[in-house]
C-alpha cells in the first residue's frame, strides 16, 4: 500500500477491527501515526492491535449509545493528547424491505450509521478547533447516492445519504477552524459486513460496475488514507466514490 506521512499524529478509526478499518489502521501505522482503534468487537480488535502494540490502542465503543461515544472520545483525548484525525467507518448493513420495516429497525440503522458519526464528530469538534487542525473522513456508500436496491435497502440508503450531507455541512462549518471533512462511498467490498448477501444479488452488483468485480478492502482504504493525509490539504466537502465506476458522477 502507498505510504502516507502520519508521523507523530494521533487518529481515531471506528470499525477499525473490520476489513476496511484494519487496512486504514495499518496505513496510519505504516506512516508513523498512532491509532485509537474503536470497535465493539474486542477479540477482533486485539488481533489488529497485536500487529503494532506501541502504536495501536483499543477502545471499546457502542455506536448506538451516544453517552458512551462521548465518554470514550473524552478518554481518548486524555490518553493521546491532540487528536489529528477521525475515520468514521463503523456501521451496519440492513436489507429490510420498506414494506417490512419497523420503527425499531429504522431507528437502529439511523442511530448507528448516521447519528453516531454526528455525535463523535461533535465530541471532537471543539478539540480540533482549539488546535486549528482536524481531518475527518466519513464513510458513506454508493447506496446513499442511488437509493439502495443493491446491498442495503431504503433505511440503509437514507442513513448513508445523511452521512453525505453531514460531510458537506461539517466541511462548511469546520473550515474556519482548520477542520476538513470528506467522505468515501464504497461499492461492493469483500468484507464480513456483506458476507450474507445472496450470490445472485452479488452477480447483479458486480455487473453494475465497469470493472465487474468487487473491491479488496485496501483498494477503498487508500482513498480514506489520502483524505486523512496532508496531501489532501486543499480538499474538503468532497464525496469520493470507490465503486469500480458504478456511479460515474
Amino acid at each position: 500500500m502507498i505510504q502516507f506521512d502520519f508521523s507523530n499524529k494521533n487518529y481515531i478509526v471506528t470499525g477499525g477491527a473490520g476489513g476496511m478499518g484494519r487496512e486504514v489502521v495499518r496505513g496510519i501505522v505504516a506512516g508513523g501515526g498512532n491509532v485509537a482503534l474503536v470497535d465493539i468487537n474486542a477479540e477482533a480488535a486485539a488481533k489488529v492491535c497485536a500487529e503494532a502494540p506501541e502504536q495501536i490502542h483499543f477502545y471499546k465503543m457502542d455506536l448506538a449509545d451516544h453517552a458512551n461515544i462521548r465518554a470514550v472520545a473524552a478518554q481518548i483525548i486524555t490518553d493521546m493528547g491532540q487528536v489529528h484525525g477521525l475515520v468514521n467507518l463503523g456501521g451496519i448493513v440492513d436489507t429490510t424491505k420498506f414494506a417490512d420495516m419497523t420503527d425499531e429497525i429504522w431507528d437502529r440503522v439511523m442511530n448507528i450509521n448516521l447519528n453516531s458519526q454526528y455525535v463523535l464528530i461533535h465530541a471532537l469538534f471543539h478539540h480540533m478547533a482549539e488546535h486549528h487542525y482536524g481531518r475527518i473522513v466519513n464513510v458513506a456508500s454508493v447506496a446513499g447516492k442511488v437509493g439502495g436496491g443493491l446491498f442495503g435497502t431504503t433505511a440503509y440508503a437514507v442513513s448513508k445519504a445523511g452521512v453525505i450531507c453531514l460531510t458537506k455541512g461539517i466541511a462548511k462549518e469546520g473550515s474556519p477552524y482548520g477542520i476538513s471533512c470528506n467522505a468515501v462511498c464504497p461499492g461492493y467490498v469483500n468484507t464480513p459486513l456483506v458476507a450474507s448477501i445472496p450470490s445472485q444479488q452479488i452477480e447483479k452488483i458486480l455487473a453494475g460496475n465497469l470493472l465487474h468485480r468487487s473491491a479488496e478492502p485496501r483498494e477503498v482504504a487508500i482513498l480514506m488514507l489520502f483524505y486523512l493525509s496532508d496531501l489532501a490539504s486543499f480538499i474538503t466537502g468532497e464525496i469520493g466514490d470507490a465503486d469500480g465506476g458504478a456511479t460515474q458522477d
